[in-house]
């Protein structure tokens, strides 16, 4: 009588090639949370690299701010008594431009320190606006007689005005104004001047203004005029237009790109004149600086690094248990069909070297790329396991069939990462035709040993 042994049965195979598999769960999970450590260490390197440079920034306006007296009437109780009282105070008109046409231009720059780097930037803008009072003043509820118009303040919001450069320009009506820093005399970042808006009642202001400024990352820009015209040009090569507005014009190539934004005063949703009077419906805090109102909409341009390593990385490790679970299925064929027995610790060694493949890209990545370094790593780990698969399966034809297998899988992943609108289609039918294959090539294996059992028994 023979008897069934459990351990060759083509189910039990299949169980511990299953249990290894999930065990080589615990260093794929250990290496999603290097790369994670990794792109922190990244992106402190980075900071510190722009550190004193400016960091990401905001401009707005200018805008023209102009006090006026009001009087405040309330009616409070006293010693049971109702006493109206009347006092007077100063408030602020805020002005947008009529139109505002800007050119910016941005020269960037890759700053390296050891393995990281960062994208900074150095970037002129120059501009004109022209400012009026709306003939329509009263309905704000402020009184064109009450304006101080002597002591009027146009105000440049910048968001980290360490990088402000030096000897700004700017000009109205002609004449040269003389700035100084920060968002105005109500406080706030950028820089401002004092002038006198005498000549405002009569006909509008011209304003001509130049400046630069440094920063990192991006460039946004805050709209406020009825008109803004805002034309940016670069040679970075890989830009990223995001934020409430996108361009009406662009054009991207490999010597830099060039964009025109048209923005309207209604895609706003605000008035172009608004006072700090908190009871005014046309209540706005333009006075505090860009980077201080969130709420307001701006156009946003990146400069981006055309392939973000740790991204790339983290994507590719994520298609760790199909490079596994298709290598374990062609040893598994190999022992229940081929007769070549392959024991889990050799499931187990395999399995390692797939999931060092990730480690190595991953360092490879930092220091030379990702793309070379998911050739490097990829030749590495299809060498290692087809020379180890050789011994395994006593043939370097079968060792040949896991290594063109392996080369296979690398190739479809590298595929995968790039058309990343199509991985999951691609990811779908390659899993469908493998289940159909191995259930087509195992459609006649008692996975259980019960055919055989009974017919030893027999």
């Amino acid at each position: 009588m023979a008897f069934y042994n459990a351990e060759r049965a083509p189910g039990t195979k299949l169980a511990l090639a299953i249990g290894v598999a999930f065990l080589l769960t615990v260093p794929l999970f250990s290496i999603w949370l290097l790369v994670y450590d990794r792109q922190n260490q990244s992106r402190e390197a980075t900071a510190s690299i722009t550190e004193g440079w400016g960091s990401e920034q905001t401009i707005h306006g200018p805008l023209l701010v102009i006090p006026y007296g009001a009087r405040l009437t309330e009616t409070v109780l006293e010693n049971g008594r109702t006493v109206t009282r009347s006092n007077e105070i100063r408030r602020e008109l805020t002005l947008a431009p009529e139109v505002a046409d800007l050119g910016t231009d941005v020269r960037p720059e890759v700053r390296k320190r050891s393995i990281y780097e960062a994208v900074v930037y150095g970037a002129k803008i120059s501009g004109k606006a022209r400012f009026a009072l709306p003939a329509d003043l009263a309905t704000t509820g402020v009184d064109a007689s009450q304006l101080d118009l002597s002591r009027a303040e146009l105000r440049f919001g910048l968001s980290d005005p360490r990088g402000l450069g030096a000897n700004p320009r700017v000009t109205a009506n002609g004449q040269a104004l003389r700035l100084q820093p920060g968002g105005g005399s109500s406080g706030g970042s950028g820089f401002f001047a004092a002038f006198d808006a005498s000549s405002l009642t009569a006909t509008p202001v011209p304003v001509d203004f130049t400046f630069d400024f440094r920063g990192n990352g991006s460039l946004s820009l805050v709209p406020d005029a009825g008109d803004t015209a805002w034309k940016v040009h670069s040679s970075w090569p890989s830009p990223s237009f995001t934020g409430a507005f996108l361009p009406g014009t662009r054009q991207v190539g490999g010597k830099g790109f060039e964009a025109t934004y048209r923005i309207g005063n209604l895609a706003l949703g605000r008035s172009l004149v608004s006072s700090s009077d908190p009871a005014s419906p046309n209540t706005a805090t333009t006075n505090a600086p860009a980077a201080d109102r969130p709420q307001l909409q701006q156009a946003q341009i990146s400069l981006i690094q055309p392939v973000d390593p740790y991204s790339q990385v983290n994507r590719a490790t994520k298609y760790g248990f199909l490079f596994i679970g298709f290598t374990f299925l062609a040893l598994l064929m190999f022992d229940v069909i081929g007769g070549v027995r392959v024991s889990s610790v050799e499931y187990l060694l395999m399995g390692a070297a797939l999931v060092l493949f990730f480690v190595l890209l991953l360092a490879f990545a930092e220091v030379i790329g990702f793309t070379p370094a998911y050739v490097v790593a990829s030749a590495a780990i299809a060498g290692l396991n087809t020379a180890y698969a050789s011994a395994v399966l006593a043939s370097w034809r079968r060792a040949g069939f896991i290594g063109s297998l392996l080369g296979g899988l690398y190739a479809i992943l590298y595929v995968l990462l790039s058309l990343e609108a199509y991985s999951l289609l691609i990811g779908s039918l390659l899993l469908f035709g493998a289940l159909a294959g191995v259930m087509y090539a195992t459609r006649r294996i008692d996975w259980g040993g019960v055919r055989e059992e009974v017919a030893a028994t027999a």
